[in-house]
């Protein structure tokens, strides 16, 4: 099966000229008049990165996940092949209801009629590892019902197998293998993709940040009802709005899309830095707007399978970056990138400010409207890998959402300044971590920990002192018992001595 499932990999991969990666590399080159030759039928008119991105899509929808994983990496990839990836979507058939029912039964132990008040057998949204189905719980709550696709861990497995082995060979024989390091992101697919796959965790993802924006004005996540969610099933509070794509639609509902653009932006930095916590998949397909008269307006977030997370510390120090950025101090940029950690200590900070300069002072000749932040922190993570920095994965993740507020933002309103938005945002966030605001919340956030150990600190500082005590008692002991040692080889010399002198005195002359 494995073998089958290679040859199609091959005959798809040659179908869209792919074998082009291969064969730029040196070793190679005295291949390609024979498999022109060979290949003739091809049309290889189109650009390398949409013949890439037509391949992914046939390959089916593992794959089309892996490129959305990969079109992240833009600290790796050419820019082309990084924008077109961007471009492919989750969208597949739907699985047969018999298999739907199939797996609820499993589930639930029990016939699908008995959970639900009714339940739609036609999926109203199809994605490569889930398809939500319309239901009522039984007390007559309208619900929607996420249900895993079958086997769909099998197939997942026996992909991710053929892509570690094509990794492997792509970093040995293609010419940027090494750069590009695609081991490294099949790992990453690899984690990302089986947490994808357990959807309590997905219902965990939305249940925190449900609680996170309980009361916003912005923002509607959806409950969870966990009564009827298991690892294979996440049934959730059915959600009604206009795809965010569908811009005139939303105009002829009277909303005020300026204001839309910029609450997208909004919400984006309140995830980042009031939580620490962000919807990490923010792509078209998974953003609605509401337009009933209770809601109207506010954002509606679905599909949590993709969480990022940032310390207190990256939220810190990014924010820095962020303002200093703003202000174009870019010795500020580099010496926030030293104290974080993201590039080593040796680091010189005067080398790492004038390759910031280099990124960042040709982005300040553009009108503030045409300047992306996204692509600023991707030309910055690229500029940092001069200096051996490796980028962790939730930066990876915030550099994607950017990149995808942004794009969302601007195709609702094409004047959308981001900069406007979000600076006043970070130097209020700031504010509040630097002042006496800040030390309060911390203070807060500490306190169970100093009550539960200022009562201790008597028996601490008292077992402290007694293990000092203890070392020198113990140093005293080992040095009285060297003296006793040196003694006792001192009268052993000093018997040895008074032998050889007494031998000496009776030796004849």
């Amino acid at each position: 099966m494995r073998w089958f499932r290679l040859l199609i990999i091959l005959r798809v991969a040659l179908k869209y000229g792919l074998d082009e990666f291969l064969l730029g590399h040196e070793r190679f080159r005295w291949l390609r008049p024979a498999a022109r030759a060979v290949t003739f039928w091809r049309d290889l008119s189109a650009p390398r990165a949409e013949r890439l991105r037509l391949a992914l899509q046939e390959l089916g929808p593992i794959f089309v996940k892996f490129g959305q994983v990969l079109s992240t990496r833009r600290d790796l990839l050419p820019p082309d092949i990084a924008d077109e990836l961007a471009k492919l979507q989750d969208r597949v058939p739907p699985f047969p209801s018999d298999q739907v029912v199939a797996t609820l039964q499993r589930a639930y132990r029990k016939p699908v009629e008995q959970v639900f008040k009714s339940f739609e057998r036609d999926p109203v949204a199809s994605a490569s590892v889930a398809q939500v189905h319309l239901a009522k719980l039984p007390d007559g709550t309208p619900a929607a019902v996420k249900v895993l696709r079958p086997n769909i861990a099998a197939t997942i497995d026996r992909d991710l197998a053929l892509m570690q082995t094509g990794a492997m060979l792509a970093e040995k024989l293609w010419s940027d293998g090494k750069r590009l390091k695609p081991r490294e992101v099949v790992a990453e697919f690899d984690k990302t993709i089986h947490d994808e796959l357990d959807l309590a965790r997905e219902a965990a993802n939305c249940s925190q940040l449900r609680r996170n924006f309980l009361h916003s004005t912005l923002l509607l996540i959806p409950e969870v009802y966990w009564d009827w969610c298991s690892d294979e099933v996440m049934v959730m509070q059915r959600m009604a709005g206009v795809p965010i794509s569908q811009v005139e639609r939303l105009k002829d509902e009277g909303i005020d899309i300026p204001r839309l653009a910029r609450a997208g932006v909004e919400i984006f930095f309140t995830q980042v830095f009031r939580d620490g916590y962000f919807h990490a998949d923010m792509h078209p397909g998974n953003i609605f707007v509401a337009i009933d008269a209770a809601n109207k307006g506010k954002y509606i977030a679905l599909d949590f399978g993709i969480m990022g997370t940032l310390s207190e510390r990256d939220k810190g120090y990014l924010a820095q970056n962020f303002l200093a950025f703003f202000r174009r101090d870019y010795r500020r940029v580099a010496t926030a990138h030293v104290e974080s950690g993201w590039v080593p200590p040796e680091t010189r900070v005067d080398e790492l400010e004038s390759e910031v300069r280099a990124v960042c002072e040709p982005v300040f000749d553009r009108p503030l409207k045409d300047i992306s932040l996204g692509k600023v922190l991707v030309q910055l993570f690229k500029a940092s890998r001069r200096f051996n920095v490796e980028i962790q994965p939730q930066l990876l993740l915030l550099q994607k959402t950017l990149l995808n507020v942004e794009g969302l933002g601007r195709q609702l309103d094409p004047n959308l300044d981001l900069w406007v938005t979000a600076k006043p945002f970070l130097e209020r966030w700031m504010a509040e971590q630097m002042g006496w605001r800040g030390l309060e919340r911390r203070l807060r956030d500490e306190m169970p920990f100093l009550m539960m150990s200022i009562p201790m600190l008597p028996r601490l500082i008292y077992g402290r002192l007694a293990a000092v005590g203890d070392k020198v008692r113990n140093a005293e002991d080992e040095l009285l018992e060297m003296r006793r040692r040196v003694r006792r080889w001192l009268r052993v010399v000093a018997v040895l001595l008074a032998v050889l002198i007494v031998i000496l005195l009776l030796r004849p002359v």
